[in-house]
């Protein structure tokens, strides 16, 4: 039996996940071809390079979002530390950081995770994927752009060319993080709006986990239990606790590991694809290890390694 095992050292974010998965060995040339069946190839771009955390070498994963004549590059990581217009304009990936080798530079439009936190490193803006908007949605109704709601982007992702089995897993990341952002801003779930920049990133995140993850095809799915930071963070309403008001409600049931980092660890989008892939929460199961793989988030913090580590393993 395959096991594919979450080890989330230090939370979890989109961007972070598909870094591990890609660093399990999974082929970031089928990722590209899957994404591309979206649509949605010219507006983005994809790198993924090797990068050192705290002496863990780790992929990093990174969208690069083109805006007119602009590229907005979308790190992920765990530092929260904008205004929600800020966050939800895609400021929250944490992919990039100047060191690290230059391993793969895969030109595809495609990445997804609501982190918007502007960390000028790299080319163009920085978004922490670590650290998507605390919403990834707003409330305004007032926007027409493609794929923008809920609703719209379950249609997209429908009527795409997609497997089925990666279509109902995608779809069911997005109403996870839907249903929790309906309930906290009063509106239902089909009138959540994800905002432009951060609906593509959270696109790619989300539907690129869920090829990755059907292209293992693990008989089992297990996480650790999710730290999500501490501390708070500004944004728009003024200062909000860590873990985000919606990150918290998507881990309802989710067991979470106390954290002294203040920083928001885990992402709404992190948090949904954890609580919606792991059937159970603890520590490694028993099996024989195969295969390790590390995911980098964008921070660099004194007491550990800013990574989460996927497992794939096997037990009789």
């Amino acid at each position: 039996m395959k096991t594919l095992y979450f080890d989330c050292v230090s939370g979890a974010s989109g961007d972070m996940i598909i870094g591990s998965l890609l660093d399990l060995g999974t082929d970031p040339l089928y990722l590209k071809e899957e994404l591309s069946k979206l649509g949605i190839d010219s507006e983005y771009e994809i790198t993924i390079k090797k990068v050192n955390k705290n002496g863990i070498t780790a992929t990093k994963f990174d969208v690069l979002l083109k805006d007119h004549a602009h590229l907005h590059h979308h790190d992920h990581e765990h530092e929260h530390i904008h205004d929600e217009s800020q966050m939800e304009h895609g400021h929250p990936h944490d992919h990039h950081e100047p060191a690290g080798g230059n391993v793969q530079s895969v030109h595809d439009h495609s990445h997804t995770d609501r982190h918007h936190h502007h960390s000028h490193e790299g080319h163009g803006h920085s978004h922490d994927k670590h650290h998507e908007p605390h919403s990834l949605t707003e409330v305004s109704h007032s926007h027409s752009h493609s794929h923008q709601t809920y609703s719209s982007i379950k249609r997209m992702i429908e009527s795409s060319a997609l497997l089925e089995e990666v279509k109902s897993l995608s779809i069911a990341i997005f109403q996870k993080i839907a249903e929790a952002e309906g309930k906290i801003h009063g509106v239902p779930v089909e009138k959540v709006h994800f905002h432009e920049v951060g609906a593509v990133d959270s696109i790619i995140d989300i539907v690129g986990t869920a090829i990755l993850v059907c292209s293992i095809k693990p008989d089992k799915i297990y996480a650790s239990p999710v730290p999500v930071g501490s501390g708070k963070i500004a944004i728009d309403h003024g200062l909000y606790p860590v873990p985000a008001p919606a990150t918290l409600e998507i881990l309802r049931g989710v067991p979470i590991e106390e954290s002294n980092v203040r920083f928001e660890l885990t992402t709404p989008t992190g948090a949904a694809i954890i609580a919606v892939l792991a059937e159970r929460f603890g520590s490694i199961p028993s099996i024989t290890v195969d295969t390790v793989g590390y995911g980098a988030g964008n921070k660099t913090f004194p007491s550990h390694p800013n990574v989460i580590r996927s497992i794939i393993g096997h037990s009789n």
